[in-house]
């Protein structure tokens, strides 16, 4: 299972002391993170050439950057020598200042052993690393439970658990090898506690593994309906007192997966989904908050808005507007519809 927010994450760390690179920051940060990523490729955990996310900060400006972009180096061979020319792309696009930090991020698949086969499986892992004030530092998160005695519903999962855990362990002491550093594990999340070696579930007190997907995941999945966007992306409200105009939208095979809504007294528009414990309903409604975001950005009203993602082209897992059941009543009880089933 995959979880909207971190599941465990563990952390490495040391002084650049002599380090020749170190007043910049670039060089260490991106040694760091290419080197860490040729120990999880070793274990399966990440796949692929790395892109690799690197952001150069100006020092004492606020959101100011000399440097941002992702680049995929060239060279493969070698984490150091990959980390050097992708040192220097960035020195020659960077603009003229005084750096302050650097921030490097890799996203990528790996696999997962179930069963006798491998399951490639996106966005496994995700790796940073960081370089400030002589320091560099490196962390690997996850948003999985492949490694858990039991999964996030608290259900058993000996197989799973056996197959992959071992080679998170083997991972884990292997980039405390190569980064020269002791494997610290983060504070527990609201999901499990990670250790030196992995990570555990939370139990009841009736020694039941507890149901954290029920307890964390699905308020965390419901708020992204329901609750207006951050301060970085504006967009329309996602919660009304009084009445929308709503339709619904269905898979090929005819299978309500939620509702598109409007109102546009409050200036409010969203998607309803009809399960949202179930992963292709909730991606698929992720899909038409992203359309929403971008009619509110091109100032359409939320009923404009709804008018065109009604004759929205099918594709892309998101399901097809049913124009035919257009219909009007209070947002409260078209959510009721949803927690009926």
């Amino acid at each position: 299972m995959k979880a909207t927010t971190t599941v465990a994450r563990w952390t490495w760390g040391r002084d650049l002391g002599g380090d020749p690179d170190a007043e910049s920051g670039v060089g260490p940060c991106l040694r760091e993170i290419l080197t860490a990523y040729e120990v999880l490729s070793g274990h399966r955990l990440m796949v692929g050439t790395p892109r690799v996310s690197v952001s150069v900060h100006e020092a004492g400006k606020k959101n100011s950057y000399l440097f941002r972009g992702e680049i995929q180096p060239s060279v493969t061979d070698s984490p150091v020598e990959a980390a050097q020319e992708v040192a220097r792309r960035v020195h020659e696009a960077m603009s003229s200042g005084e750096i302050g930090s650097v921030y490097a991020q890799i996203d990528s698949p790996g696999d997962v052993l179930l069963g006798d086969d491998f399951t490639r499986e996106p966005g496994l892992f995700r790796l940073g690393s960081s370089a400030l004030l002589g320091y560099v530092g490196v962390d690997l998160a996850t948003r999985t439970d492949f490694w858990l005695p039991y999964d996030l519903k608290g259900r058993p999962q000996p197989e799973v658990h056996a197959a992959n855990a071992p080679r998170l362990s083997a991972a884990l002491r292997d980039l405390s090898e190569a980064l020269d550093s002791d494997t610290d594990p983060d504070d527990p999340t609201y999901f499990a506690a990670p250790n030196e070696t992995g990570a555990e579930n939370f139990f009841d007190g009736d020694g039941n593994a507890r149901d954290v997907w029920g307890s964390f995941e699905l308020p965390t999945r419901h708020d992204v309906f329901t609750h207006a966007p951050g301060f970085d992306r504006i967009g329309y409200r996602r919660s009304v007192e009084g009445e929308v105009t709503c339709v619904p939208v269905r898979t090929d095979d005819e299978v309500l997966i939620g509702h598109l809504w409007a109102s546009d007294p409050e200036n409010a528009a969203s998607f309803e989904p009809k399960d949202i414990d179930d992963d292709l309903t909730y991606h698929a409604g992720l899909l038409w908050l992203e359309r929403l975001r971008a009619a509110h950005d091109r100032g359409l009203s939320p009923s404009e808005a709804l008018a065109e993602l009604t004759t929205h082209p099918t594709g892309s897992g998101a399901g097809r507007v049913d124009a035919s059941g257009r219909r009007t009543l209070p947002l409260n009880e078209l959510r009721d519809e949803g927690a009926r089933g």
